[in-house]
């Protein structure tokens, strides 16, 4: 139950964080003008080119850096160990990529006419463009909190500690016997974790 409570709670952290910083990034690259505006996007397009597991040792690098690698974190410093699983996949350009093209599809003259109206870009993003767009964000939603709840590499890496570790983790570990791996008790267990 401990690991299923923490990836409820990492899967729901990632999930909003990465929906907030989507949401933000397709603006502006979808409505504002900015220098340069085209080119930063290119670039971080051409990053999706690189595999993820490239970014691994990287990040890994930093949330050590930053002191949040659980195994040297304390009972009190818990928040540190779920910085360290959220924050490195609060972002995704391939989200961003996909929520822009549906912020590109709202008319320009749509956002003119809210402009000579008096609404300021905040306004105009919460109560035009997000509820447009609200299909392209829940898929977004789906799909993040479908990859946090099954991801294991890099929480296997980060957590040492077995009161910070995910389901998926926790499923890899159980149900083994002193000589032979419980495959019926292993299935039945990860029948049970997959249903949500």
């Amino acid at each position: 139950w401990r690991f299923i409570l923490n990836t409820v709670t990492v899967a729901a952290i990632s999930t909003i964080g990465t929906v907030f910083t989507t949401i933000f990034a397709a603006f502006a690259f979808g409505r504002l003008n900015f220098k340069g505006r085209d080119f930063i996007f290119m670039l971080l397009l051409s990053t999706m080119m690189i595999p993820g597991e490239m970014f691994v040792i990287t990040n890994y690098i930093t949330v050590t850096r930053l002191g949040w690698y659980s195994a040297v974190a304390s009972e009190q410093n818990a928040m540190q160990a779920f910085l360290a699983l959220t924050m490195p996949f609060m972002t995704s350009i391939f989200y961003i990529f996909f929520l822009r093209q549906s912020f590109k599809q709202i008319p320009d003259e749509l956002y003119l006419a809210a402009k000579v109206d008096g609404t300021n870009d905040w306004k105009y993003l919460w109560r035009i463009m997000v509820p447009v767009a609200s299909p392209t964000i829940i898929t977004i939603t789906i799909l993040n909190a479908m990859g946090t709840w099954s991801a294991y590499i890099w929480p296997k890496l980060v957590t040492s500690r077995e009161e910070y570790r995910l389901v998926t983790n926790g499923l890899r570990e159980a149900y083994s016997g002193d000589f032979e791996v419980l495959f019926n008790q292993q299935m039945a267990a990860a029948l049970i974790v997959t249903a949500p």
